[in-house]
């Protein structure tokens, strides 16, 4: 009989799906092949779909959640979220309206996680910042940094409120001086890099490590 693994479902935008990141398939392309190379390790789902928000996440994921349990009658053990920055871009100028607001965005992130936490353990991760130098994104849209900011304050606040682990990437990738090298030439997207100083942070996250029931010196390093 095969030992039952964990079941992680990571849900989100393109920073999930892996866009940019061509030599690894992004940061949590890279935690499954690591996670993949622990008979220990629980298995991993990425869910990642390009421009979603919080609207379009609370429309799919519990469908998409539920049907990755693998066993009969059997969800998965755990969700980590990551969204917010298609949700903070201005549309049309830099003082226009953002597509959802830093208010309707904290209800809605809210109401979301009350009802993911009902069904397993949720994770939430931060936003990561973008060059606003090359904005705007598709001729549309203006992300900012000042935007980020505000909306992964939202995020982490939320997560307080409800005793759900976050962790913060926003300031801390602020703070490299680096940080714009690792931004594709579209401003929002990272790129390789910028990729792996994602999964660095979080293969070395506490809370991830608990619920995986692994230890930091357990992780192999990547091929890149």
């Amino acid at each position: 009989m095969v030992a039952y693994s964990k079941k992680l479902i990571i849900i989100g935008d393109s920073g999930v799906y892996g866009w940019g990141d061509t030599d690894g398939g992004g940061w949590c392309e890279r935690l499954r092949r690591n996670f993949m190379s622990l008979p220990q390790a629980p298995v991993i789902y990425p869910l990642g779909i390009r421009g979603n928000g919080l609207e379009q996440i609370a429309r799919r994921w519990e469908q998409e959640w539920v049907c990755r349990g693998e066993l009969r009658r059997k969800v998965p053990d755990g969700l980590l979220l990551a969204i917010g920055l298609n949700d903070s871009a201005k549309v049309g100028r830099p003082d226009g309206r953002p597509q959802l607001s830093a208010e309707a965005f904290r209800f809605g992130i809210q109401q979301l996680l009350i009802e993911m936490k009902k069904q397993t353990q949720v994770m939430m991760i931060g936003l990561t910042p973008v060059d606003e130098s090359v904005m705007p994104f598709a001729d549309l849209l203006w992300y900012s940094n000042l935007a980020g900011a505000i909306y992964e304050s939202q995020i982490e606040e939320t997560c307080l409120d409800l005793d759900i682990p976050f962790l913060p990437m926003h300031k801390a990738m602020l703070t490299e001086p680096d940080y714009l090298k690792w931004i594709e030439t579209d401003g929002i997207h990272l790129n390789s890099k910028g990729h792996e100083w994602v999964y660095k942070r979080i293969i070395k996250w506490k809370s991830l490590l608990d619920w995986s029931e692994l230890q930091p010196l357990e992780m192999p390093t990547p091929m890149h």
